[in-house]
């Protein structure tokens, strides 16, 4: 088997690693303290500009059609600097790939350009609803047809990016009479339509930079072409698009993992106890050992579930197990780490602390743990005579 990159694959990992280096990681800080939301915005006009706003949609609507392993090295780089930036990236990448599985001709040449060019600073994944999180085909948002369109009304949490979004995907009831995941439909909304509030931001344990709001639909109404897709077949494109949004959450909780244990390592070569280098000690040396495992591993199931949806291979067993590792291994790197730094690591004079509050909700958001466990197994089990 050939781990090789691309040149293409290399080049858009090297430009990541560049801008997350110079424009994201001196934002960072300030960004946890919720203070520089400005440098956020411009900087995801920076990655606009650079091509990482569509990394996996086609030339011809502006995108870069570069690939799920690039859009995986993307976002380990900007998650190695900054998370908030991240997982706002990670989520405009998932709103252009929806649009692009199963928008009309008129839908991908209408707003695919403007998510690619940073005409929206970013899209908004609107599915998560209070009684429907890990069940999403319990929602309630409702959508009827009312004249020549679409009233929608319902309550969307914890949306990534809905305070700077231009555009919304918005999954919605149309048949209440359907048993569960066959009556839901998908629309699109853009930022400003009457109807749509931003609520309250939630008050989160880390990724502060990152908005999560929750999304009030009130008698919003939109044209009767927003609904993307054949109606009443929105929750399978849901689940669809879930599973490569895992592939981004696992290469985000890598680049977390990562900052985390490159801190660790150059501050065990610099701190020494009982007259020698903490690297030099053998329990420290078998910590990070341990945890380089974790590092390559993740790698190695990211990059093999990136390369099985970009050869269109089934990849939904694989994200699952990318996503799962990747973040449990993200909690393991980053709970190592803040223990090399000892008591310097419990403070907030040093990155690792944060660290370890951006990766925790890695567990939770596009599918927790648990359910990750329950799609690999169910996957595994139906592969058996």
């Amino acid at each position: 088997m050939d781990f090789a990159l691309s040149d293409e694959e290399i080049m858009i990992r090297d430009a990541a690693r560049r801008i997350a280096a110079e424009r994201l990681a001196p934002a960072a800080e300030q960004l946890d303290r919720g203070e520089g939301r400005e440098a956020l915005v411009a900087n995801l006009g920076l990655l606009a500009e650079n091509g990482f706003a569509a990394l996996n949609v086609k030339a011809e609507y502006g995108g870069s059609e570069a690939g799920t392993v690039a859009f995986a090295l993307a976002i380990e780089e900007l998650g190695h600097a900054c998370a908030s930036t991240a997982v706002s990236t990670s989520v405009t990448n998932m709103v252009g790939e929806v649009i692009q599985a199963v928008g009309s001709p008129a839908q991908k040449s209408a707003y695919l350009p403007r998510l690619a060019d940073g005409t929206y600073k970013a899209g908004s994944f609107c599915l998560t609803e209070s009684g429907a999180g890990s069940d999403p085909a319990r929602m309630k948002t409702r959508a009827r047809r009312q004249g020549n369109g679409w009233r929608l009304d319902g309550e969307k949490l914890y949306i990534s990016s809905a305070e700077y979004a231009g555009l919304f995907v918005v999954w919605a009831v149309t048949d209440p009479e359907a048993r569960a995941g066959k009556g839901i439909s998908c629309f699109l909304v853009e930022a400003g339509t009457p109807g749509l509030v931003i609520g309250k931001a939630e008050k989160k344990m880390g990724q502060h930079g990152s908005p999560t709001n929750v999304v009030h639909l009130d008698d919003c109404r939109i044209p009767a072409e927003n609904i993307m897709g054949a109606e009443n077949d929105g929750f399978r494109v849901a689940v669809a698009e879930l599973a490569g949004g895992r592939i981004g959450v696992a290469a985000l909780s890598l680049g977390i993992a990562r900052a985390a244990m490159d801190a660790a390592k150059a501050y065990v070569k610099e701190r020494k106890q009982f007259g020698q280098a903490i690297a030099e000690m053998q329990g420290p040396q078998w910590m990070i050992a341990d945890r380089e495992v974790d590092l390559e591993a993740s790698r190695l199931l990211i990059l093999n579930a990136a390369a099985r949806k970009d050869r269109g291979e089934p990849f939904a067993k694989e994200a699952s197990m990318a996503k799962l590792f990747a973040s449990e291994a993200a909690h393991r790197c980053t709970d190592t780490a803040i223990q090399l730094f000892g008591g310097a690591g419990y403070c907030a004079d040093y990155p690792v602390e944060r660290y370890a509050r951006d990766a925790r909700i890695t567990r939770i958001y596009e599918g927790t743990s648990e359910i990750q466990r329950l799609i690999i197994a169910r996957e595994t089990l139906k592969a058996v005579a």
